[in-house]
């Protein structure tokens, strides 16, 4: 699955530093703004004020004689304004001046009356007591704000400010924001880089848990922390819905699982119930032949004597019970296919097995001059059901009976167990002496009724199923089987769990 590349330009920390710097250059830039066009207004407005309170003190303080040294006050106010403050009387002469340069500085006095009476400068405000205007004086190139007024007892008063302080205050208070955002710009990167972690690292964490979630890993949980915010309640969420959505997806496995096991099994039914229709109507063919044509000869007294009639009657109920046994194999080895057989597993002597079998042998073994051979010890314990093993054992001992030969001069049967500890398993195999088995049916011998030679296991009573047997049992056990063609004879084997 391909995984696209995110844009940097979209991350959270990204657009957390963006989004913090455009506030902070907007903050900024209103400042300056503010600084350009409100703060040298406000500045004159704040000397306007000021100016016209030193006219109101002054001309208090020469219209009601008050007490006090009005020099000291006004050279205390021209300090802290940055004032030049000039008063004449009515006869022109100078009683105060804060600076003895005033008025040299702006020129003869009735030249400066007569700007002010021709309407030469810029009037801030004006009312029946005083004029304030805004002059530049072409000497030096500073511009002042004059405050011209005409006392209650006919004095003159001057007050003049320069104004070229608050255009300096302003561009260097512009400077400073300029810096300043600079610096807050800087110190932003910092607390974005801060704040990123903080908030962006949960967040990719949860992305990172939904991602899984989306491909059914749940394994994957949120790591709560003791902060009572919204992204730990996100946490707290996503983790009550992995769990949720865990359970859930396990029920419907399982119920999955239930749903293809019951199709499974129904399909195995009808395999079973087909295999068994097909085998039991192939394998029954020779009986029934053989019971239609000696019960049709009784019926039609081809042989008229007690002798003739017994035997037919005889071969009738041999070749019924054949059947009988047949069909009863064959559900049972369905069965054992299938897996439809419980098997009652204990603690059992596999020697005490292998010695009753031979000796419910000792009949055929008599007859057909077999010499049997042990190569074990006295008792070997192992778990399994002995029904079904006594079975295996017993079909490896039958057919090593059929198919035993003369080989120099002696027909041997040798049973043999050997015990392998790391395992946990014990071999219990049995070999005859006789012909190998050809390479090509050494698979096929296992399959249901597959005979290497049909007239011989037909006249000795084979049903061809035996080895099939003994394949469903260990297949249910999972233990191995086989056989192994040796260089006088041949061996048959299988394993077993042993109990130490």
């Amino acid at each position: 699955m391909s995984t696209q590349k995110q844009n940097p330009l979209k991350s959270v920390r990204v657009k957390l530093f963006i989004s913090l710097s455009m506030v902070i250059l907007l903050i900024i830039s209103f400042l300056i703004i503010v600084n350009n066009f409100v703060l040298g207004q406000f500045y004159l407005y704040s000397k306007r004020k000021a100016l016209k309170s030193v006219y109101k003190t002054v001309n208090d303080y020469y219209t009601n004689s008050q007490n006090g040294d009005l020099e000291t006050q006004l050279e205390k106010i021209a300090i802290q304004n940055n004032f030049d403050i000039l008063i004449r009387d009515d006869q022109n002469v100078n009683i105060y001046t804060s600076n003895k340069d005033f008025y040299s500085t702006l020129g003869q006095m009735n030249e400066m009356t007569n700007r002010l009476n021709t309407g030469a400068g810029e009037i801030i405000e004006e009312s029946d007591n005083f004029l304030i205007t805004k002059m530049k004086d072409n000497k030096n190139g500073i511009t002042y704000i004059l405050l011209t007024s005409m006392l209650d007892n006919g004095y003159l008063l001057y007050i003049r400010m320069p104004i070229t302080s608050i255009q300096e205050s302003v561009k260097i208070s512009n400077n400073f924001l300029y810096l300043m955002a600079g610096i807050a710009i800087l110190i932003a990167a910092v607390i974005v880089s801060y704040v990123s972690r903080k908030f962006a690292d949960p967040i990719l964490e949860l992305n990172s848990i939904a991602k899984k979630m989306a491909n059914l890993d749940f394994s994957h949980k949120y790591r709560i922390t003791d902060t009572d915010d919204e992204i730990n309640n996100l946490g707290r969420s996503i983790n009550l819905m992995s769990d949720k959505l865990e359970r859930t997806i396990k029920q419907l496995r399982n119920t999955n699982i239930e749903l293809e096991k019951d199709i499974e099994e129904k399909s195995k039914i009808d395999e079973m119930r087909k295999s068994f229709i097909s085998d039991v109507s192939h394998e029954l063919k020779t009986p029934i032949a053989l019971i239609q044509g000696y019960s049709e000869g009784l019926l039609e007294n081809v042989n008229s004597d007690e002798e003739s009639r017994k035997f037919y009657a005889e071969v009738i109920l041999d070749e019924t019970n054949k059947m009988d046994k047949l069909v009863k194999q064959l559900l049972e080895l369905m069965k054992l296919e299938y897996g439809k057989r419980e098997f009652n597993d204990s603690k059992f002597n596999i020697v005490e097995v292998e010695k009753e079998i031979v000796r419910k042998s000792k009949v055929m073994l008599e007859e057909k001059n077999i010499n049997v051979e042990f190569e074990t010890s006295d008792e070997i314990n192992v778990m399994a059901d002995d029904f079904y093993i006594e079975q295996v054992v017993g079909n490896y001992m039958t057919n090593a009976i059929k198919h035993a030969d003369e080989v120099n001069g002696k027909k041997i049967i040798r049973i043999k167990n050997v015990v392998n500890v790391e395992k946990n398993k014990v071999r219990i195999s049995v070999f005859n002496t006789g012909e190998n088995i050809q390479e090509e049916h050494l698979g096929r011998i296992w399959n249901r009724f597959y005979k290497i030679d049909e007239s011989r296991n037909r006249n000795e009573g084979g049903t061809g199923i035996g080895l099939s047997f003994v394949k469903a049992i260990m297949n249910n056990y999972g233990n191995n089987y086989g056989v192994i063609n040796r260089e006088d004879g041949v061996e048959f084997y299988f394993d077993l769990d042993l109990v130490i």
